[in-house]
């Protein structure tokens, strides 16, 4: 075995060993994914027809000059509205990929307790941010951001990618994911990049109590060990 496929094992082998026996179940390894990636392509068929688009926006369409109980309220929704200026075929891929990977590996509440805490973190940044203002730097947006629709369900796919890379210790690809968004943010400044900046962090803050969680769970032994036969941590309920 050479270096790039030893790097690779040590990368992605701990992560590939979970998926590779769930996928001979095929569609049955992740039915939640398989159900959001159906629900997302509705989502967005009804979203252009001109009889489903202001449905669609009321329902599903987060905006942070929205009072806050209606955005909460959309919330949930709003994890599979793509966005109309993008390919769908890109979000859906995301959707499958990320959400399918995350739902063999964690579970479906997890899957689902992860992308909400994401999703979440960005809408709720949008308000400070504005709140802030422009002249802040780094956090502050401008005002005319209050108009623009949240970032859909990429902020969730993101975060999945976090939480995976450290959960399974590929940190390389969950360090690219995060440089990858702060060159997003540096490059073209606007609130999806912010949001998935927002997302990154709620994330790691999770991944960093979790962490404290196992350490203090191993020294009180109060589980097995710190890691399983993987090398990689368990994550408790």
């Amino acid at each position: 075995m050479n270096g790039a496929a030893r790097a690779a094992r040590a990368e992605w082998g701990p992560l590939y060993d979970t998926v590779r026996p769930a996928l001979a179940h095929r569609l049955r390894a992740a039915p939640m994914t398989v159900a959001a990636v159906g629900l997302a392509t509705v989502v967005h068929l009804v979203h252009r027809q001109p009889w489903g688009y202001g449905f669609i926006e009321a329902v599903g369409a987060v905006r942070a000059e929205d009072p806050l109980w209606l955005a909460l309220l959309r919330t949930p929704l709003s994890l599979f509205v793509p966005a109309l200026d993008l390919p769908v075929w890109g979000a859906l891929a995301q959707i499958l990929l990320a959400f399918g990977i995350a739902e063999i590996c964690l579970g479906k509440r997890r899957t689902l307790a992860v992308a909400s805490l994401a999703t979440l973190a960005g809408t709720l940044y949008a308000r400070v941010g504005i709140a802030l203002g422009p002249d802040v730097p780094l956090v502050g947006l401008p005002a005319s951001d209050a108009q623009v629709v949240d970032t859909g369900p990429s902020a969730a796919v993101v975060g999945l990618a976090v939480f995976l890379g450290w959960r399974f210790r590929a940190y390389v690809t969950a360090g690219t994911v995060v440089v990858a968004m702060v060159v997003e943010v540096l490059v073209k400044e606007n609130l999806a990049g912010k949001e998935h900046l927002a997302a990154i962090a709620a994330v790691l803050a999770l991944c960093g109590l979790l962490a404290v969680r196992q350490r203090r769970s191993a020294r009180s032994g109060g589980g097995a060990g710190p890691e399983g036969r993987s090398g990689v941590p368990p994550i408790q309920s």
